[in-house]
C-alpha cells in the first residue's frame, strides 16, 4: 500500500467506555427542596434557608404532605375480600367489614406495606351527595315495584348504599396502521323487463344498480386517550362502561386528603394485564376510523395491521356509589356515578307476581271476548 493511500483512509479512533460517574458522590450538595429565594437546598426539617434565612413554605408544605399521609394510615383499616380479591380502605370504626362488590362478610386485614401498589396520580372527587344518591335508588327500585319480592327488605339493603373510590388504569398511545380493502363504487344502468299488468303483458323500464370493486391500501395513524379500564376485580369492565362517561377536564393531582371520609380500593387488575384490554379497545376504535374514512359507495374485506407505541399510563380514583346486596344466593348491584349522577343497576323479580299479572292479563281478555259473544249472540 503505498503512502498517498494510507494518509487518504480514515483515521481509526480507539475509545474506552468508563462506567464511573463523573462527579464524587460525597462533593454533591445534600438532598432537600430548592429554597425559593437563594436555591439552596432546604430539608424537610428546616423552617428557615440555613443560606439565607428566607422561610421554607415548600419544606412546611411537603412536610404537612407527609403528616396528613400519616394520618390517612392511621385513620383507616385495610382489607381483603376473600370471595372476589377486592382490596379495600375503610373507617376503622367500623366493626362488621362487607365487601362493597360482593356483599361477602369474608375479609381479612392486610397492611398496605407490603402490597407494593403504585400510588394514585389522578382522582376526580365526589359531586352527589349520599343522601341524593339513596334518592336515585329509592326512584329506581321502586319503578315496577308490582313485580319486586314481597321478602325484600329495603331497609336493610339500603344501608348498603356506599361511596366508595374505584382505581381505574388510563392509558394514552399512539396507533400507526397499515391497512388494505375492497372498495365498491355504484353505477347504473336501465333495463327493461315484462310484467302483468290488468291481464296483459307490458313492458317496463327500472333502473339497477351494479357495484364496481377495486382494491386499496394505504396507512394511517392516530393518537388515542380517555379510555377507563376497570382496576378492580369486583367491578367488571362491562359494568363499568354503563355508567360512563366521567368529566375527565375535572381531575385533580391526587391528594391524600381526597380520601377522608371515604371508601377507596386499591387495584387488583395489574397494568400489563389493562393494556391488553385497552390495545383491544384501541384497535376496533382504528378499524372503525379508517372504515369511516374510506372513499367509495361500500367497503369489505377492511384488514388492518396496528402498532402502537409511545404508551403513557396513569392511574386514576374514580367515585363510584355503590350498593350491593343478595337476595336468595344471588348477588344483585346498583351503581351511581358519583361525578354525573348515572344509573345502572339490576333488582330481583319475583316471577309469581309476573305470571300472576299474565293470568290476570289473560283472564281479563278471555273475560271480554265471552262478553262479546254472549252479547253477539243476542243481537242475534
Amino acid at each position: 500500500m503505498s503512502e498517498a493511500s494510507t494518509m487518504d483512509d480514515p483515521p481509526i479512533v480507539e475509545a474506552e467506555i468508563i462506567d464511573e460517574p463523573l462527579v464524587d458522590s460525597q462533593s454533591l450538595p445534600p438532598s432537600g427542596i430548592p429554597c425559593e429565594a437563594c436555591g439552596c437546598p432546604v430539608e424537610l426539617e428546616d423552617k428557615f434557608c440555613p443560606a439565607c434565612g428566607a422561610p421554607s413554605e415548600q419544606a412546611e408544605a411537603a412536610k404537612e404532605k407527609e403528616q396528613i399521609e400519616k394520618q390517612i394510615k392511621e385513620d383507616y383499616k385495610f382489607i381483603q375480600c376473600n370471595g372476589c380479591g377486592a382490596k379495600v380502605a375503610t373507617q376503622p370504626e367500623e366493626r362488621s367489614y362487607v365487601c362493597p362488590f360482593c356483599d361477602s362478610t369474608y375479609v381479612v386485614e392486610y397492611d398496605p406495606e407490603f402490597s407494593g401498589r403504585q400510588r394514585p396520580e389522578f382522582i376526580i372527587g365526589f359531586q352527589l351527595t349520599h343522601d341524593r344518591a339513596l334518592e336515585l335508588f329509592r326512584t329506581w327500585i321502586q319503578s315496577n315495584h308490582l313485580f319486586r319480592p314481597g321478602d325484600l327488605h329495603m331497609a336493610k339493603i339500603e344501608e348498603k348504599l356506599k361511596g366508595v373510590y374505584l382505581p381505574f388504569w388510563s392509558f394514552s398511545m399512539l396507533a400507526k396502521s397499515r391497512w388494505r380493502v375492497s372498495i365498491g363504487e355504484h353505477w347504473y344502468r336501465t333495463e327493461t323487463y315484462t310484467t302483468m299488468q290488468n291481464g296483459k303483458m307490458v313492458t317496463k323500464t327500472r333502473t339497477v344498480t351494479e357495484t364496481a370493486w377495486w382494491p386499496l391500501a394505504g396507512d394511517h395513524h392516530h393518537y388515542y386517550s380517555g379510555y377507563m379500564i376497570s382496576a378492580s376485580k369486583g367491578l367488571t369492565q362491562e359494568e363499568a362502561d354503563r355508567i360512563k362517561p366521567y368529566n375527565l377536564p375535572a381531575m385533580k393531582r391526587f391528594e391524600p386528603y381526597y380520601l377522608a371520609g371515604w371508601t377507596a380500593e386499591e387495584y387488583s387488575i395489574e397494568k400489563d394485564h389493562a393494556i391488553k384490554v385497552c390495545h383491544q379497545e384501541f384497535y376496533r376504535r382504528e378499524q372503525a376510523n379508517i372504515g369511516n374514512h374510506l372513499p367509495g359507495d361500500k367497503h369489505r374485506s377492511l384488514e388492518v395491521k396496528t402498532h402502537f407505541s409511545q404508551e403513557n399510563s396513569d392511574l386514576c380514583l374514580l367515585p363510584i356509589y355503590l350498593l350491593s346486596y343478595r337476595y336468595q344466593d344471588k348477588i344483585y348491584r346498583f351503581m351511581v356515578n358519583g361525578q354525573t349522577g348515572k344509573i345502572d343497576g339490576d333488582k330481583p323479580l319475583s316471577w309469581k307476581r309476573i305470571w300472576a299479572a299474565i293470568g290476570t292479563g289473560i283472564g281479563l281478555i278471555l273475560l271480554i271476548i265471552l262478553i262479546i259473544v254472549i252479547i253477539s249472540s243476542m243481537n242475534g
